[in-house]
């Protein structure tokens, strides 16, 4: 874990388990408690051998029974294509958005039963190899509890029960279920013309209560960064983009994983670090070999 002093300007290593000495009882820890769920499908088309790969983004109907999703092949999925995932689970393409996604209809006796069952866990296409049932534990937080997103909150992957229970500070648990926009490259060279994918997020007024009496807020990953500053509404959808010049209402201190170049993930910790400083610290971390990507090493920015 790389330490940065943002008052300072200076930086230092640790290791993870010091980050119980870096918070204060007065300090409320903020976590994101989604729950990664096998989103991932693979099934065919009636008749047909070809394989289709189905990742799902988001449920975009009250029961749950419509979902935004990403589909492979693409081009030999229109409107009123079916797909066939196992016995009694299927699926028909019902409307096509931009960027290639589709709108499915399912239909199961209990989908997410079935989601559960035949799903896949959906592993950073870094990881060269096939899902495997441990991964359902591995690629999840251990205080995860809410069932809905398609990626790991990854600072979040850091934590044991041995490092919760030496906690001292304040923990509140806030939920975002994160899609694929928060990891998606920027499309356009102009930061203020990309816009995010909007993201399910929901505060409790236990939790919200817990932050708002703390002297300082120390955020959990940048999902949980992007929960405190959408929070002026206890739940609904975000697409906040946090970019250098944002000034931030509740985070005072951040842990965060490493992120790629021409990502809206490093803008916002530059937005929270300062660019000189975090550009600096990242080649530094490049130097020192520290490790980037979802099982990677974290940063603490105080």
């Amino acid at each position: 874990m790389l330490v940065i002093d943002r008052k300072a300007g200076t930086w230092e290593d640790r290791v993870f388990r010091d980050l119980p000495g870096y918070l204060r009882p007065s300090d409320c820890l903020v976590l994101n408690d989604s729950k990664v769920f096998p989103s991932r499908l693979l099934g065919h088309r009636p008749g047909r051998t070809g394989r289709v790969e189905v990742f799902l983004v988001q449920p975009v109907s009250g029961d749950e029974r419509e979902w935004r999703a990403l589909v492979r092949p693409g081009k030999k999925l229109p409107v009123g294509e079916r797909i066939e995932f196992a016995e009694g689970f299927s699926a028909t393409v019902i409307g096509r958005e931009e960027h290639g996604e589709r709108i499915l209809r399912f239909e199961a006796d209990d989908l997410w039963a079935a989601i559960q069952r035949v799903g896949h866990v959906p592993l950073p296409p870094y990881i060269q190899r096939p899902d495997g049932e441990e991964d359902r534990d591995r690629y999840q937080t251990v205080y995860a509890r809410e069932r809905g997103s398609v990626a790991a909150p990854t600072a979040g992957l850091h934590f044991t029960p041995r490092v919760l229970g030496e906690i001292t500070a304040e923990i509140a648990r806030v939920t975002l279920h994160v899609g694929l926009g928060t990891f998606q490259p920027l499309h356009s060279t102009t930061v203020e013309e990309n816009v995010l994918h909007r993201e399910r997020f929901v505060v409790s007024a236990e939790a919200r209560a817990k932050i708002e009496g703390a002297e300082r807020v120390v955020a959990a990953g940048t999902t949980s960064v992007r929960t405190l500053e959408s929070m002026d509404a206890m739940s609904g959808e975000t697409n906040i983009f946090i970019y250098p010049g944002y000034e931030f209402k509740r985070v005072g201190a951040m842990l965060t994983n490493f992120h790629l170049p021409e990502s809206s993930l490093l803008l916002l910790v530059c937005a929270f670090g300062g660019t000189e400083l975090m550009m600096e610290a990242y080649r530094y971390a490049v130097r020192e070999r520290y490790r980037f990507f979802s099982y990677g090493d974290c940063m603490l920015i105080l």
